[in-house]
This record gives C-alpha cells, structure tokens and sequence, in this order.
C-alpha cells in the first residue's frame, strides 16, 4: 500500500520512523511519501517537506510567518490529492494537522491520527472537531482515554512509542571515562528549539557555579548549531555533547530538563529531575489565559500529582533551581519518593510495542 504520513518536529520525525519501520514489517508492499525529517528519510520513499522548514515556535512567531504556514498547508492538501495515497497518517503536529484531517474528511480520504493532539490542555471544543474529522485515534498517554471517553469518543490506547527506544537502549557504561568527565554529572536538556534553548539554558548555566562538585553537561539538539550554546556559555564552562542524550540521562546523577516529552524521557530513565521552562512574556501571558491545567509536565500529568518540581517562567531562577537541584542530589529521601514514583509511572505507561500496535492497526483498518 503508499502510506502518506505527516509529521513535524524532531519527536514526529522519531515516532514517524518508527511507524514506518513496524509498517514495512505488517506490509512487504509498504511505499511512503512524507512529511518529516533524516530518521523518516533514512526509511526510504520520498520526502515532501523537512520539518526544518516549519519549525515555528510560539504564537507571536507563528503569527509572523502564517503567510508561510498557510502556503505549506496548501501545498500539503494539493499533494495528497495529487498522489492519492491508500492510507493517510497524521502523528501529532495538531496546528497543521488537524487542517489536513477536515481537508481529507471533506475528500472521503479516511484519516489515522497517531498521537492524540492535546486537546485536554487547551481548547477542548476541538474535541468535536476530532470526532468529526479524525476516522481512528491513537493515544499515547493512559489518561487520554479517560478524556476523550467523557467526549463519546472511543479511542485506541497503544501504549507510549517511547518505551521502544528505552527497552532498545544499553547504556554506555564508559561514557563519562570517553568524554573525561571526572566529577558526577548533572545533565542540561534546555529544549530542541532555539527560542527554548535562548529562555531556558542561561538560568541553568546560572547555577554552574553553585555546585564546583559536579560536572555540568548541555545535551546538544542536532537541529541546533553548537554556537546556540556556545554563545551563551562564552567561557566554555559546560561542554556540549550531541547525539547521546540517553547515554548522558543515563550517566547522571541529576538532570535540569526542558518541559515537554524529554522529562517523561529522563524519568523513563530513572534520573532525578527539575522541570524548567520559560516562555517569552506575551506567549506565557495568553497561554496562562488558556492552558487549563494543574501541571506541564508529563510525568506529573500521567501520574496525576507531583512527583517532579516545575519551575515555569518566573519561579525559573537561580535561587529556585538551586534549591531543587540541592533536593534531588543531596535530600536522599526526597531523591528515593522520587525514585520510587518513577517505578509506579513506568506500570502507568506500559510495555514496550507502541509502534508495532499502531502499524498493525492501521494495516488491518486499511486493507
């Protein structure tokens, strides 16, 4: 069958490749066109636009260039209608891609939603939308089931593709000996995003030198050039290192990690972590008017109470992130709840298999 799969950002690069790797297992015919990125491309089938191309940030930032997105979104129904696919993926990307999904319901084209769009954060209306416009939806995260049930909406449950990637990884066990980090490691994940990486990694470099007993390590993004963090550690206090962000979670004895789905990550992990994030001020004054939510994090979400702090725009100080870090690197008992939440959170989101369990729905509802 041709598969057509749209996804954006880095995450829906790394999920789209893996769906498309468990496909071509269910499916010896399996041919792809896509939106994505250099996992998707290293599948094979034919790339139509890099997520690089797209990568908008922030309502003021994507107010600026919505003459683009339009053109891109345009663009994308006249492709999908030009090559007429057998089956229609979405994963996640719901801006861009719950337009694709009206578009192909007004076509008759049936759609597979990989990755349930947020909508239990903001904008719960949009629920109908999905109802409406989206034929099956995979979720990813256990209470969505629960949300969308309460909406009349039956919904599959796959389990999180994140698990894959963890049950795949072994950890390099010289990693620290390879990099000649002497000292134990606290590991910096200040986002995927430039505007992320500008807000965020200045407060955690802040805190460097409050704790000379530990070796401070930025985990790269390899969609970011090493001068976005160059520039902003100028004394090269704080080496980067790029491509090995399980080894360096791994390896750590504490993290300092971006909102979104690398906390779940370093959780997943088992390290001990503190959540920062920090938006620009007119992006964090709309999103507190419309973000309907006891947490950001998606630890704190699945677990449905805190297990990690989360320091957000302007409790993210070096006076806070001190006092966290110094909890979860020397409060051994705070450090052991945290630990044993982890161990109850691994029980929430499931097995490993997410992939495999979409590809093999999507196949069977497809033929």
């Amino acid at each position: 069958m041709n598969y057509y799969i749209v996804a954006g950002e880095a995450s829906g690069d790394l999920h789209g490749s893996t769906l498309m790797r468990a496909l071509k297992r269910q499916d010896n015919e399996a041919r792809f066109r896509f939106w994505g990125g250099d996992l998707m491309i290293a599948e094979g089938g034919d790339l139509v636009s890099h997520y690089k191309e797209r990568a908008y940030m922030g309502i003021t930032e994507v107010v600026k260039n919505i003459g683009t997105i339009l053109g891109f979104i345009k663009k994308c129904k006249a492709d999908i209608l030009a090559t007429k696919p057998d089956v229609l993926i979405l994963i996640d990307y719901p801006g861009f891609n719950l337009k694709i999904a009206k578009f192909a319901r007004e076509h008759g084209i049936k759609v597979h939603y990989y990755i349930s769009p947020k909508v239990w954060a903001w904008n719960t209306k949009r629920v109908e939308k999905i109802k409406r416009d989206v034929t099956w939806l995979y979720a990813i995260l256990p209470f969505e089931i629960e949300f969308y049930k309460k909406h009349g909406f039956k919904i599959d449950y796959v389990g999180n593709p994140l698990m894959d990637g963890i049950k795949a990884f072994s950890p390099n066990r010289n990693f620290k000996k390879e990099h000649g980090f002497e000292k134990p490691v606290i590991a910096l994940l200040p986002g995927s995003r430039k505007n992320e990486v500008e807000h965020i990694l200045p407060v955690m470099l802040s805190v460097v030198d409050l704790f000379p007993q530990y070796q401070f390590v930025i985990a790269g993004n390899a969609s970011l050039a090493v001068e976005q963090y160059s520039s902003l550690d100028p004394e090269g206090k704080v080496p980067v290192v790029t491509g090995q962000t399980y080894d360096l979670i791994s390896n750590a004895e504490a993290a300092l990690v971006c909102s979104g789905t690398a906390t779940l990550e370093t959780a997943l992990l088992n390290c001990p972590e503190v959540v920062c994030y920090k938006f620009s001020a007119i992006s964090y004054m709309i999103g507190k008017m419309v973000v309907k939510l006891d947490y950001i994090s998606l630890v704190n979400l699945i677990m449905n109470r805190l297990v990690v702090t989360e320091l957000i725009q302007n409790e993210l100080t070096t006076k806070n992130l001190k006092r966290e870090l110094e909890n979860i690197t020397s409060n051994a008992v705070k450090r052991k709840d945290m630990l044993i939440s982890y161990a109850a959170l691994r029980i929430k989101v499931g097995e490993a298999g997410a992939s495999e369990r979409v590809a093999e729905l999507i196949y069977k509802r497809s033929l």
